[in-house]
């Protein structure tokens, strides 16, 4: 790998890179920002996750009731961050007509977040918990990585008003509420029913429901989160 030396990585960004295992020696690192899947991450000889991960479950108590394996906790997770969402939309209806599609430093504007969360939920839960073979919802946004999308039913030409795509996030919330609502611990605790051949994600195979509903709700947390500071951007 290569080994940078007396170089100048200011303003620098690292998009979707693996620095696993990454060693910083002598560095001066000054407002820097660090947003991503971060364990084991030790600063001038402390392990500092843990301090992180407990400061965030403080800030945000939801986070707690996302990893539970109580049906009551989750059945409150989807709750709670649903309620996030909505007073998100409001705020976004409040602010200029096509802000809801602004793009901000390269991520994905509110409107795909959304649609995103869509495909997520198509793909995490009705495939993998319900065992759906249904295709996905033709507006959901799949990241580019994600294979054969446009067989698995994701349309890439694909244009959904704000609306539209509330309209669709409203009947799944209204899906999995209902589910949560009747699910049992053992039911949490069996294995996915990820059905047979190709589709996303094959990565499932092997988990438990209760895994793929956490990725689910986890999903639902981080992305509001990457749409509320977005937002913070756009309104200045």
């Amino acid at each position: 790998m290569p080994r940078f030396e007396d170089e100048d990585l200011s303003d620098a960004e690292f998009r979707e890179c693996d620095l696993s295992r990454a060693r910083f020696v002598g560095v001066v690192m000054q407002d820097a920002v660090i947003d991503g899947l971060v364990t084991n991450l030790v600063v001038n000889g402390v392990e500092v996750t843990s301090y992180v991960e407990a400061e965030l479950d403080r800030r945000h108590p939801v986070r707690v009731l996302i990893r539970s394996a109580s049906p009551a906790d989750l059945v409150s997770a989807a709750s709670r961050l649903r309620a996030c969402w909505d007073a998100t939309v409001s705020r976004l209806r409040s602010m200029p007509t096509g802000s809801e599609h602004e793009r901000v430093g390269g991520e994905w504007s509110a409107v795909e977040t959304m649609r995103h969360l869509v495909f997520v939920h198509d793909s995490w839960f009705r495939r993998c918990c319900l065992g759906s073979t249904a295709l996905f919802t033709g507006l959901g946004l799949a990241s580019g990585f994600v294979p054969d999308q446009e067989s698995q039913g994701l349309d890439p030409s694909a244009a959904p008003s704000l609306d539209e795509v509330l309209a669709v996030r409203s009947a799944q919330a209204a899906e999995l509420a209902d589910w949560l609502s009747g699910v049992t611990p053992a039911e949490l605790a069996s294995p996915a029913p990820v059905p047979d051949g190709p589709g996303w994600p094959p990565y499932a195979r092997g988990r438990t429901v209760l895994e793929c509903v956490h990725v689910v709700l986890n999903e639902e947390w981080e992305h509001h989160g990457f749409c509320v500071r977005d937002l913070a951007v756009l309104e200045g």
